[in-house]
């Protein structure tokens, strides 16, 4: 049998990290057993259901990396097909015609409401003959659902869940406008689609109980079940937009890396040991469904960002310049030139041990993308630049120009001697200097951005903070 798995996610908003961490688990299942991973859109709610939300859905997988097999499936589109079934229960008396009013309807409720009993639909049309049907009511067609017994689910995280049947109602297949109900339409999806694995939220988990009902009224083969725990905020509470409940797209702006957003989703709710750092290869040989927890994991932006930061560090520097490379031309006004380039080159490996994203990679390597003086960045580092200060800069640029070798340790050794010769300390010479070649107070070892710089760029920038 292969294994069959889907992500079907409404498109009436961003890819939220709950959803991405339900994509990554079902493409994670499929991919580890040689099977398929499919994507639909369920967009039958068309007042909310919008085509921007659909292309975030669509780029927030694809940046991921989590890429489906085949076409993308519109739920909309297959309507007649969900109706079709609908009047195929009708036929075989599995369903039936329901003419009640929505007045009736909320009269009914209001009973229900005001003797204390769980709302839910009456039957009152269930064993009565159509012809009894009040004129000028289109009817709907209601599951004739089972009213004894009880429905079972051997979940495949939550374990053995059971509801007696006589707490589901018979819920509607086909509105009177002919339209399919959600209910209908996953049900009628999933088995043309011949999903074997349903992998999704628990909060869909009591959806699951009246859509079995459907499934077993005709005959369909039963998935197996896997409802996922929410994610948290790091206080317990529901994950929210506080929490960093953000959309996938927003964690690209933020600057983290697919890779490391996939590890991060992949541990919360599944683990496999101690380990912690889990490369895509690993979570495809490693995933299964056993190793999905019950509790709630909870969302940690902190840690997400120190795992971003691995990432970082361990990414080929070939592999990481084009990514953050447009980051900087935007900071630069739109264009880096082939010196600008170079350095940027040359001193990629060394700042992106000292940043977490791809922001603060962008943020730390723009000074050697820029020509001249870079802007100094703060108060604390236009502080250092005191007239003392700018005089020991003043005389450090011709000090250094008898240079031949620019290497680190070089470079190092000729500041060293500048500042003895100048009866100062070296942090005297190393903290503004640090300023009027960055802009800042953090950078790089001063002696490697002097490095990187090299004497020409390096003597403009020293005049220009010592005048």
């Amino acid at each position: 049998m292969t294994i069959v798995t889907r992500f079907a996610p409404s498109p009436t908003g961003f890819l939220h990290i709950g959803g991405a961490r339900t994509a990554l688990f079902n493409w994670l299942y499929a991919r580890h057993t040689g099977g398929k991973f499919l994507l639909r859109i369920e967009d039958t709610d068309r007042a909310r259901s919008t085509e921007p939300a659909i292309e975030a859905i669509l780029d927030g997988l694809s940046w991921l990396g989590l890429q489906w097999d085949g076409d993308v499936i519109y739920q909309f589109a297959r309507a007649a097909r969900h109706a079709e079934v609908a009047r195929q229960m009708l036929a075989e008396g599995r369903a039936y015609y329901c003419y009640a009013s929505p007045q009736e309807l909320e009269e009914m409720r209001a009973a229900q409401r005001k003797a204390g009993v769980p709302m839910r639909y009456d039957g009152r049309w269930r064993d009565r003959d159509p012809k009894e049907a009040p004129p000028g009511v289109a009817p709907v067609i209601r599951l004739k659902a089972t009213q004894s017994g009880k429905t079972v689910i051997q979940d495949a995280v939550q374990g053995e869940v059971t509801v007696e049947n006589a707490q589901l109602d018979d819920m509607i297949l086909l509105r009177a406008d002919g339209t399919p109900t959600y209910m209908l339409a996953v049900v009628v999806d999933d088995f043309d689609m011949n999903v074997t694995h349903v992998i999704r939220g628990d909060d869909h988990l009591n959806n699951a109980f009246r859509q079995l009902q459907i499934i077993k009224a005709m005959g369909w083969p039963e998935p197996v079940y896997a409802h996922l725990p929410l994610i948290h905020g790091p206080d317990g509470a529901k994950l929210s937009k506080r929490h960093g409940a953000l959309g996938v797209d927003a964690y690209r702006d933020m600057g983290f890396l697919p890779a490391a957003l996939r590890n991060y989703l992949l541990r919360l709710g599944w683990g496999h040991g101690d380990d912690e750092i889990i490369s895509t290869e690993q979570a495809i040989e490693w995933f299964d469904l056993a190793g999905v927890g019950r509790a709630p994991s909870r969302f940690d932006t902190v840690k997400l960002t120190n795992l971003n930061a691995h990432y970082l560090r361990e990414m080929p520097d070939t592999t990481l310049l084009p990514l953050v490379l447009p980051r900087i031309v935007a900071k630069v006004g739109g264009k880096v030139d082939a010196i600008g380039l170079q350095r940027i080159e040359r001193g990629l490996s060394g700042v992106k041990q000292r940043s977490r994203t791809l922001v603060e990679l962008a943020d730390n390597l723009v000074f050697y993308a820029m020509s001249g003086a870079p802007p100094i960045a703060d108060d604390k580092a236009s502080a250092l630049l005191t007239p003392d200060a700018k005089a020991l800069l003043g005389k450090l640029a011709p000090a250094l120009e008898n240079e031949k070798d620019w290497s680190e340790k070089r470079m190092e050794e000729a500041v060293r001697r500048f500042a003895e010769a100048a009866g100062v300390k070296l942090g005297q010479v190393a903290q503004p200097l640090r300023v009027a070649l960055t802009g800042s107070t953090a950078s790089p070892g001063i002696f490697e951005v002097l490095s990187v710089l090299g004497p020409a760029e390096t003597r403009q920038r020293l005049l220009a903070a010592s005048g």
